[in-house]
């Protein structure tokens, strides 16, 4: 796994205690600035996700190149949500080659 400036802002946020990890935990937030899915999710989790970032009012992202239990180091993670806007902010301006916006 290579490692670049949004998966370094998205372990900013696990640090800070601003994220939701797992459908069920996105779902029960009220606010929300950034989902991400992860490229190996079902067809219906990533329907769901699309839901959430509906229902929150924010930009949702896949990841292209790792999964994203390697790059929050927590297995069989499919889903998560930033609830921090400036480093969904800076994950969103580095998230290039990495991430897909659905």
């Amino acid at each position: 796994m290579e490692n670049n400036k949004a998966y370094t802002f998205i372990g900013f946020a696990m640090r800070t205690g601003k994220f939701k990890v797992g459908m069920n935990a996105c779902q029960t937030l009220k606010k929300a600035n950034l989902v991400i899915i992860c490229k190996s999710a079902s067809e219906n989790s990533v329907k769901e996700g699309l839901k959430l970032a509906k229902k929150l009012h924010c930009v949702i992202l896949q990841t292209s190149k790792d999964l994203l239990e390697e790059i929050i180091h927590r297995a069989n993670t499919k889903v998560m949500a930033i609830a921090d806007k400036d480093l969904a902010l800076a994950v969103l301006q580095n998230c290039e080659n990495y991430f897909i916006k659905l």
